[in-house]
């Protein structure tokens, strides 16, 4: 399998479930995503402008392939809210072959 057809993760954070929604279901109706997973109830604390935030936020996760995941980076980041998004590509260093080939699949058309 090439670097560019492994599967991948990119994890990303939105100030509520809808906001999340929203982006996610573009990811998957445009073939940038086989899925996203959104995670509700997490709090963020972090340092921004100076000052210490705490705020209520949902994860969203992105199945997709590499070759695939810095467009759909640019995607959330065009759709999102935040000035400086989160945004990171986590590698996936194994997993089911089923489930793999699924995510290949449903995300081939590009």
């Amino acid at each position: 399998m090439q670097e560019n057809d492994k599967a991948v993760l990119v994890y990303t954070t939105f100030p509520s479930p809808e906001a999340a929604e929203q982006v996610g279901a573009a990811l998957v109706d445009a073939g940038l995503a086989a899925c996203v997973n959104i995670l509700q109830g997490m709090t963020s604390i972090y340092m921004w402008e100076g000052a210490r935030q705490r705020d209520a936020e949902a994860v969203m996760i992105v199945k997709t392939r590499r070759a695939l995941a810095d467009r759909a980076m640019e995607e959330i980041r065009v759709r999102h809210s935040y000035e400086t998004p989160a945004l990171l590509i986590l590698p996936v260093e194994g997993g089911s072959a089923d489930y793999l080939a699924w995510i290949a699949a449903q995300t081939a058309g590009l």
